[in-house]
């Protein structure tokens, strides 16, 4: 194959001639095409195997981080609900977590207001007015994708035209096909904009002729999660009614504190930043939680569950969920009447969507006009506008005498909305807690059947997992897994994909892959990069539990000798770690120290982990090692007491974080230990602490460690 036949070489066969090649030659050709093949079935595989094991790892991993976020979370929550006011942890979390608003919705306008911040004329980036105009929205795409930043006067400008129009929308989007040719529904983005402009390169702009579907988790991880929203927001403003938005399990401000959008923020708009985050804080909180096509296709974030209720999802108010990881905590007694015609449904269950419960003729209505051109037509506040709708619509103001039946309600629709922003389909029947995500459900083909019958649906799409292909079917065809996020793991790790959706409602798929360097990559080189990443952050995991890995170890060896068989090894190593990962098999990537009698000698293993020689100003081994084992939830929490964002805390605040986190995971750490830290840390010795600083330096030790680890690159 590949050779040049030349005249002088070429043999010509008579017609007589041609039929009387040799039957072994024949045979032998054969037989040759079929070892060929067989070779190369097992190499693709081989190459699939490997690219699956990667795969689970990356997940696995995942899935322990949101864990071990929620469980924090949780313990905050266990302080603030069994401890008195005098303890001194509760009122830190308290400040941490207070839910008290200094403003009502009227007011907050006023706080938000952009008139105030004047645009330099150094000024280089996109200008907006409003109206929008799709020049001017294209304008601003093309300087995000010249990697321009948008003023923070025109940011705040058009999240609060965005949060204005959010309130008048309902719950649940109803989309129809009827006069478009296909809808387009995108999964998770998470601040990969490249992802978001190919699939605008590919598809086009949303318009009222290619209305779009957006479905959540449009922020986190990546690096650009705020100009996805203010693209995404941009043209929700300019067709209102062709671009749709769910509400994803990370539209949510607690969850921004851990994934890295909280922290991009505040970099960006360092002066401004914790305006921007308050008012993102209540635009997640309105954003609507389901759309539904043609009255036949579900589209939510994470799933669903056997007590999922599309009737009351409808007419729950979204806006008090601020946070879906805590069920509401109510004050006591109703506010008065004056405090709900200022802020109306804070707190208060019957309060129902503002297009829910009207006359048909009356939701059309309210549907069809924008907040904007209402309240200037009328010259009504947009309070006013909203008051006097939901007068219109027959909606009443709650009483004082169904406190706890209103408790009740409310833990039920906390639920509901936990369990659509949260939840998996599982292979079996069923529906069980997600612990390994630590919220939600796992929910089986027959609970699908069973909602989707009961709602006369026929197909649920969701996003909320990443999968390598961009999609993935699953419960016979009626559940659709969307995931437009590609190199979410990491470069070359998955596809991206969205939907399109005709009248038929048989959707169409269209996988891209955003980074030109992975198209260009070979299958075994593809897979050769990922495996090396995904091993390299399982060995960061292993090293973080050291010492455990040890005790666990010393169980299987009461001898002391330092063997142990590899099958207590892996026993041992899932024990920690808790991954669900197939330990045996990815041995030979992790253990170099295995002997001839197939025993494995797990001192050399763990001190082969420890190639990092511990910070010399850091001489507390368990500071240091609590350090590198939960540093997420260091951060976290360190974020969470910078009630300011100024990126500063103080010796105290310092001090108390260590405790709060001690308390958390039940160890003891020296009051002198935290001093020594604090004080090791404090470069300009001003008596505060730089959080991206302490939290950077210690990513970069991590980092030169893993290139340090990470085996050569197989050849080609």
């Amino acid at each position: 194959m590949g050779c040049r036949v030349t005249k002088s070489n070429q043999v010509q066969l008579k017609p007589c001639d041609r039929g009387n090649i040799s039957v072994p030659a024949a045979a032998t050709a054969m037989r040759a095409a079929l070892l060929i093949q067989r070779w190369y079935r097992q190499y693709v595989a081989r190459l699939e195997m490997r690219r699956r094991c990667t795969w689970n790892i990356f997940q696995s991993i995942e899935y322990s981080g949101q864990q071990d976020h929620i469980k924090l979370y949780n313990f905050f929550s266990y302080l603030m609900d069994h401890f008195s006011s005098a303890n001194s942890q509760r009122n830190l979390v308290s400040q941490m977590f207070g839910e008290s608003d200094p403003f009502q919705d009227a007011e907050w306008e006023k706080h938000f207001c952009y008139k105030d911040i004047e645009v330099p004329d150094v000024y280089t980036g996109p200008h907006l007015s409003f109206p929008l105009t799709i020049s001017s929205v294209t304008e601003l795409v093309d300087a995000f994708k010249n990697k321009q930043k948008l003023h923070a006067r025109y940011v705040l400008q058009l999240l609060g035209k965005t949060w204005t129009l959010l309130r008048l929308m309902p719950n649940i989007s109803h989309v129809c096909t009827c006069k478009h040719k296909e809808i387009t529904i995108c999964g998770d983005l998470h601040g990969h904009l490249e992802d978001l402009l190919l699939i605008f390169y590919k598809n086009g702009f949303p318009s009222a002729e290619a209305p779009y579907v957006f479905n959540g988790d449009f922020v986190d991880r990546g690096k650009e999660s705020m100009e996805i929203l203010l693209v995404l927001f941009a043209f929700l403003l300019l067709y209102p009614h062709d671009v749709h938005l769910n509400r994803g399990n990370h539209e949510d401000h607690i969850v921004n504190l851990r994934y890295g959008f909280t922290k991009e923020v505040l970099g960006k708009y360092q002066v401004h930043g914790k305006m921007i985050l308050k008012l993102l804080q209540k635009i997640f909180s309105w954003l609507p939680l389901a759309t539904v096509i043609d009255q036949k296709v579900l589209i939510l974030h994470g799933g669903i569950s056997d007590k999922t209720d599309l009737n009351v999802i409808t007419k729950l108010d979204r806006h008090r969920f601020v946070s879906a990881l805590r069920p509401l905590k109510r004050r006591g007694a109703w506010a008065t009447r004056k405090e709900a015609d200022d802020d109306f449904g804070s707190g208060r269950r019957r309060v129902q969507s503002l297009t829910h419960g009207a006359p048909l003729r009356l939701r059309q209505e309210l549907q069809r006009h924008s907040v904007h051109s209402e309240s200037g037509r009328t010259g009504r506040s947009v309070e006013e506008e909203l008051r006097e709708r939901r007068r219109l619509a027959g909606l009443s103001l709650p009483s004082d005498s169904d406190s706890a039946e209103d408790l009740e309600a409310d833990t039920v629709e906390w639920k509901q909305i936990v369990d659509i922003l949260w939840s998996d389909p599982m292979s079996q029947n069923g529906c069980v807690p997600n612990e390994v995500r630590g919220g939600g459900c796992y929910w089986g083909p027959d609970v699908t059947q069973e909602v989707l019958d009961r709602h006369k649906l026929q197909l649920l799409i969701r996003s909320h997992e990443c999968k390598q292909e961009g999609y993935e079917f699953c419960h016979n065809g009626r559940v659709l897994t969307i995931f437009s996020a590609s190199n979410y793991y990491d470069v070359g790790s998955n596809r991206g994909a969205y939907i399109r959706l005709g009248p038929d409602l048989i959707p169409h798929f269209k996988q891209f892959q955003a980074s030109r360097s992975t198209r260009e990559l070979t299958l075994r080189q593809s897979v050769g990069r990922t495996e090396r990443s995904a091993f390299q952050a399982l060995r960061m995991q292993l090293f973080a539990h050291k010492s455990a890995l040890i005790r666990e170890f010393q169980e299987y060896d009461p001898q002391c000798t330092g063997l142990i068989s590899v099958k207590h090894w892996a026993v041992a190593v899932e024990k920690v770690l808790c991954l669900g990962l197939p330990w045996r098999v990815l041995r030979s990537q992790l253990v170099n120290s295995s002997t001839q009698d197939g025993t494995l000698n797990y001192q050399d293993w763990v001190s082969q982990l420890s190639v990092i020689q511990p910070n010399t100003e850091i001489a507390n081994t368990s500071l240091l090692e609590t350090l590198y084992k939960h540093h997420s939830n260091l951060e976290s929490i360190f974020r969470m007491i910078d009630t300011d964002h100024s990126g500063l805390i103080s010796f105290e605040e310092f001090h108390q974080t260590w405790k709060l986190l001690s308390s958390h995971l039940q160890t003891d750490i020296s009051d002198k230990a935290i001093s020594d830290l604090a004080e090791s840390i404090d470069f300009n010795k001003d008596g505060s602490i730089d959080i991206n600083e302490f939290m950077e330096a210690f990513r970069l030790v991590e980092h030169r460690r893993a290139e340090m680890e990470a085996p050569p690159p197989s050849p080609e």
